[in-house]
């Protein structure tokens, strides 16, 4: 008997294994591409977890491809799902070449695919089917789709990008879609993720499994996660320097690394339409990237800064995932990303061209960024990425299901419809106060004992064959820009009522625009261009992002002396002891900080716990925090009149009786489908995610120095 392990490659298609070969020139596949074979090829559910650019979508198709053809697997039998259609599109010609390899097909279907293209799906249903969750929801509660027969030979689906789904409500309702294809296919469909780094890759396959968790098979496959010890890029290839303006940014992009390839992140679209204007007048060939330009601008902008070299392209997360924008040179962060994870991310984009390394410039604008900065990469040199962890509490997407599901079937039901969502966590028994509330309130009408869409849900939900219910997310209200009929994108409209002398002017894309027409019937307004004035701005809906309790703590860590191994400008160096000298008596080595005096007459307690952390804080000693509170993620406000005898009897069991965060009502219009909830249950919702428990009852066991300005 031989002790040879077998070659896994030995299970994939011989067809497939001559184009590896032969057509893409490969000896051998990767090490996550071999070790993902197996467990696919006996269709267990996975979790295949790599840095960007790692070959994961190769390493999910392949052994499915092999399967299809060897099993005979007829009609549409994989779904590949993402969050962006620009992934999508930019998927589709690598998903069509292996699919022709065995005479298969592969298809895109999303909300910018025409009418034209998605009858001819349904007419010569493809094996591969590209599309998006929101999507898929369409389809099968569209009257003009037969989704029985399109799924009919589903098998399995490839979830792209499955981290940026399971951390927020997309994740929810991408789970619940899931449950309900299953139902309608009348078999368990395998379920494959691609992930980038996480901190919990077993805790996000159990999540992906959703109802079936601990009943299939299941493995997580992740090569570089067995790695004992971190490879960090080399010293000097992550660099932090201090700017301490947006301006002065622009100077050191266009002045460093010219001739260069260069990709800017910015965390917001208002920094990136700024600093793209400033690159512009500069004379640096400048290309940008974020959600509010349109979709034909945004393509063109990809594709010429793919095609360019001696050029910069300014974005927001919307080039973080793995859209292919060529051969990159260099990452910039302006500030720093919130997360660790979308750090790897970017850093991910460069050093995929032999012989070179990956790499990331930090430029610090303000004090604040350069903190950020220096924490995050103080949290990312200790191997530390934020674990995926599902929103709690997803009432509004259980309302959003029931109802989409009564569009769905026409008639659901009353006791029947849990069993759709398979015993899924939050679709179960806990949800029937939300059904029983919808129809009290007229979104579901009864006819017996049978369920259906109602008056209030027509109404509210009805516009254009119920569009509005199968997205998850609420759009802030914008205005789209027209020069002529070229769509530039969309703007606050904030921008459009605001007093002004002078010219009404927007900046949109890089460039100046002077407003010409405002058709406020239609939301569309009409410009031409200029050569400078324009002003950008954006509104949001919903909880602003705050850093978390890990990277606050890091911070803190860097005001008491510690220090990220990476290479810091003598301008860093020189702003990070100033802060550092600055801030020497809000932070303890042991604990935290309460003090008296100083910028006003308030008692701050310095918890250094973030945002979440200090909300559940401030909730719970409700008899010693200051009513007019303002959490932060550094500091909670106290009472003026404070003594230590207060503070010891509210703090004495409080890390035992945690309180849930006050919620603002009008973050309620952040949260869709909050009408079609009970009102306690809309704020219950958003409390529980404003509360961080762990991190609360963790700084109340914390030695605490009490000090006076």
């Amino acid at each position: 008997m031989s002790d040879v392990a077998p070659d896994p490659m030995d299970l994939l298609h011989p067809g497939l294994v001559h184009h590896v070969v032969n057509t893409l020139g490969w000896p051998r596949l990767r090490t996550l591409q071999e070790e993902a074979i197996t467990p696919l090829t006996d269709g267990a559910d996975a979790v295949l977890i790599a840095p960007t650019a790692g070959g994961k979508t190769e390493a999910a198709c392949f052994p499915l491809l092999s399967r299809m053809a060897q099993e005979n697997w007829d009609g549409t039998s994989v779904l590949y799902v993402c969050p962006l259609k620009a992934l999508l599109n930019n998927l589709l010609p690598r998903l069509e070449t292996y699919t022709s390899w065995l005479g298969r097909t592969a298809a895109l279907w999303h909300g910018d695919v025409t009418h034209s293209r998605r009858k001819r799906i349904l007419r010569e249903r493809p094996d591969v089917l590209l599309t998006t969750p929101e999507s898929l929801e369409a389809m099968l509660v569209s009257a003009n789709v037969d989704h029985r027969a399109l799924f009919s030979g589903l098998r399995a689906i490839v979830v792209d990008e499955v981290h940026a789904f399971a951390g927020d409500d997309r994740g929810w309702h991408l789970l619940a879609v899931l449950e309900r294809l299953e139902r309608v296919t009348g078999r368990p469909v395998q379920r494959v993720g691609l992930s980038a780094t996480v901190g919990n890759p077993e805790e996000l396959l159990t999540w992906l499994q959703g109802a079936k968790a601990g009943r299939r098979t299941a493995q997580v496959v992740a090569p570089h996660l067995k790695e004992k010890v971190q490879k960090l890029p080399p010293p000097g290839d992550v660099q932090l320097d201090y700017v301490g303006s947006l301006a002065n940014a622009a100077t050191v992009i266009a002045a460093l690394h010219q001739g260069e390839k260069r990709l800017v992140f910015c965390e917001s679209r208002k920094q990136v339409e700024e600093l793209g204007a400033a690159l512009h007048a500069k004379g640096v060939t400048t290309f940008l990237s974020h959600a509010s330009l349109s979709a034909d601008e945004r393509r063109r902008a990809e594709e010429a800064f793919a095609e360019a070299r001696d050029c910069v392209i300014v974005s927001t997360s919307t080039l973080e995932l793995g859209i292919d924008v060529g051969d990159l040179d260099r990452v910039v962060q302006i500030d720093a990303p919130s997360t660790v994870a979308s750090f790897l991310q970017r850093l991910g984009r460069t050093g995929r061209r032999p012989g070179s390394s990956r790499n990331c410039l930090f430029l610090a604008t303000d004090d604040a960024g350069l903190l950020s900065a220096a924490a995050l990469l103080l949290l990312w040199s200790r191997g530390w990425v934020e674990p995926v962890i599902a929103p709690a509490e997803p009432r509004h997407i259980v309302a959003q299901q029931v109802l989409a599901l009564c569009l769905q079937e026409h008639r659901v039901g009353d006791r029947l419809w849990q069993e759709w969502w398979g015993g899924l966590g939050p679709f179960g028994p806990s949800a029937e106060p939300i059904v029983r509330h919808l129809v009290e309130e007229g979104y579901l009408d009864r006819d017996g004992e049978l369920l259906f869409i109602g008056p209030e849900a027509e109404k509210r939900f009805g516009y254009r064959h119920f569009m509005d219910l199968t997205a998850v997310f609420t759009a802030a209200p914008e205005f789209t820009v027209l020069s002529g009929r070229a769509e530039i994108g969309t703007t606050d409209p904030v921008l459009l009522t605001d007093e002004v002398v002078g010219p009404r002017r927007l900046l949109l894309a890089g460039r100046s625009w002077q407003v010409t027409y405002i058709d406020w019937s239609r939301r569309r307004c009409f410009v031409e261009p200029v050569e400078s004035g324009g002003r950008a701005r954006w509104g949001g809906v919903g909880l602003t992002r705050t850093s978390s309790y890990e990277l606050t703590r890091a911070a803190r860590d860097i005001l008491l002396g510690a220090a990220p191994p990476v290479r810091l400008t003598r301008r860093a160096e020189s702003a990070l002891a100033r802060v550092r000298d600055e801030s020497a008596e809000f932070v303890y080595h042991d604990g935290t900080v309460v003090m008296r005096g100083g910028r006003d007459t308030n008692v701050r307690w310095w918890t250094w716990a973030g945002y979440r952390t200090n909300a559940t804080l401030a909730a719970t000693l409700s008899t010693i925090t200051d009513p007019l509170q303002r959490p932060t993620d550094t500091y909670v406000r106290l009472r003026e009149d404070i003594t230590l005898q207060d503070w010891k009897r509210a703090t004495a069991d409080a890390a035992g009786h945690l309180c849930l965060p006050a919620v603002d009502p009008r973050a309620l219009a952040g949260l869709k489908f909050n009408t079609a909830l009970p009102p306690r249950l809309a704020e219950a919702t958003l409390a529980a995610r404003l509360a961080d428990l762990t991190g609360a009852a963790a700084s109340l066991r914390e030695a605490v120095r009490f000090t006076t300005r």
